[in-house]
């Protein structure tokens, strides 16, 4: 923590009434009554399998100064008591106001896939321009001082705002955000200040927790329709099925709209020419046309490529030098990336694709620069979305030459039952459960001119099995058994 700050300058101007004690100095937050120290303000939130509010006795027998607890809540407590009718919301804000500093431009971008590989994106622009730039979400946070682990794509809003504190301290002045559906659902972004928001694409995804798809929608339009102030920057995918309903928001809430892809006004995708490991892009903005060499493959890398490139041009940049720097991107870890490329010629990516559109992307992405076979390993996790299941094996078996399901994270359920509900999809594929073995025979089975897709677990460095996590990496399993094979990495 920062410091500290007396509890009506914390609340702020928003708040309801304030209690009595609005001079007393709250030296930290925290929604977890095992993290309360003397002189915190404990905040007692409602949530799916557990109530704050039976926290209370704890946090206060730690040394809480202060509460935060829903509308309505009977709390008896020789400390200020802050009722509010969202709390998650509230705690954001207070946490905004309590750290205070946040670097100069802020990006957010959110949908179903793209995430990363878009945050990632925004901060290698802005750094080529030569800005102090950041990204922050699944693959932690990566700054001009090196990186570091998050934990969560989107962390909880007192760690979200005191990590906002700590890069604009180091230097940081332009900063991509990934905002997942849970982050958003949840408040952790609100009071973040956002000069910028991008969209990519949703689809089926995180049905586990989202009561519907609509519930799922909704957590994504709060981005543009809520987070961001009013007057803001949007970045929208003109190609995604949702564009209506995000522009749609965008202009109620007074932002300026730069919409991108194939249907994009702003940033129109005129034609994309694979080659062998990238393709050309041929680009229209404000009538000038670009020739792009961009160096990833597939399709969605170029339409996450242009909503990075609208965000940077959203926030101030150059639109000539902008589309210059695409030809310098690199991916990010684990989203179509090629990890080994055999004597023989074939090559083996791994992608993080974990959802059923995620996968047919890729393996359409893949298929113009498959030279002859195309191979996929993928498994799905355990305790999440069973409908995808059977879905994504369809779309394996109906988009790749050979498939091989494995396993992904099982967690509590049984594997070979994960498994099972995948291969109704694709009864013809090769089921191994070790994604070890399934790779090292995949990988065998590479002839010169094929690609295999390592999908699902991307970036991850374990498998969680059962309440453990496991050591694995797909980068690791790859090289191993290039090593074995006598290929190359």
């Amino acid at each position: 923590m920062l410091g500290d700050m007396q509890l009506a300058a914390l609340i702020g101007k928003e708040s309801p009434a304030l209690p009595e004690g609005g001079a007393t100095e709250i030296l930290g937050l925290t929604a977890d009554s095992r993290a309360v120290r003397p002189g915190y303000l404990f905040a007692a939130l409602p949530g799916t399998r557990l109530d704050g509010t039976k926290f209370i006795g704890q946090a206060l027998e730690m040394g809480a100064a202060a509460l935060l607890v829903p509308q309505g809540a009977s709390i008896e407590a020789d400390v200020p008591v802050i009722a509010d009718r969202n709390p998650r919301r509230r705690l954001a804000l207070m946490a905004a106001t309590f750290f205070g500093v946040q670097p100069r431009t802020i990006a957010a971008v959110t949908g179903t896939n793209g995430k990363t590989s878009v945050a990632t994106f925004t901060r290698q622009i802005w750094a080529m321009l030569g800005e102090q730039a950041a990204s922050l979400g699944t693959l932690g946070i990566t700054s001009p001082k090196g990186d570091r682990p998050l934990g969560y794509t989107t962390p909880d809003p007192v760690a979200l705002q005191a990590e906002l504190a700590a890069l604009a301290k180091e230097g940081v002045t332009h900063l991509a955000v990934e905002a997942s559906s849970h982050g958003l659902a949840q408040y952790r972004l609100d009071g973040t200040k956002l000069a910028a928001a991008g969209f990519t694409n949703i689809t089926r995804d995180h049905m586990d927790y989202h009561t519907s798809f609509d519930d799922y929608l909704y957590a994504k339009l709060r981005l543009f329709g809520e987070v961001m102030g009013p007057g803001g920057v949007a970045v929208i995918n003109a190609d995604s099925a949702q564009f209506a309903e995000f522009e749609a928001v965008c202009w109620a809430r007074g932002h300026r709209v730069i919409s991108v892809g194939r249907k994009g006004r702003d940033i129109f995708l005129a034609a994309a020419r694979p080659t062998l490991r990238g393709q050309v892009l041929d680009i229209v903005h404000e009538g000038a046309n670009y020739e792009v060499n961009l160096p990833l493959v597939g399709g969605f890398q170029a339409s996450n490529a242009l909503v990075a490139a609208g965000l940077a041009i959203g926030c101030g940049a150059e639109a000539a030098q902008v589309f210059a720097v695409l030809e310098k991107l690199s991916g990010a870890r684990g989203r179509m990336e090629e990890v080994a490329h055999l004597p023989s010629g074939a090559s083996v990516y791994v992608d993080y694709a974990h959802t059923p559109d995620a996968l047919q992307n890729v393996l359409e992405a893949m298929r113009p620069h498959t030279q002859k076979r195309l191979l996929v390993v993928f498994g799905c996790g355990g305790d999440r979305d069973k409908g995808k299941r059977p879905i994504m094996g369809e779309i394996a078996a109906r988009l790749a030459d050979a498939v091989y399901v494995t396993d992904d994270n099982p967690r509590s359920e049984e594997a070979a039952a994960v498994r099972a509900e995948v291969m109704k999809g694709c009864p013809q594929a090769s089921e191994i459960g070790d994604r070890g073995q399934a790779i090292e025979t995949a990988m065998r089975a590479l002839e010169k001119g094929d690609v295999l897709v390592v999908a699902g677990k991307g970036h991850e460095t374990g498998q969680i099995v059962g309440d453990r996590t496991i050591p694995f990496s797909d980068h690791e399993a790859i090289e191993t058994a290039a090593g074995k094979i006598g290929g190359g990495a």
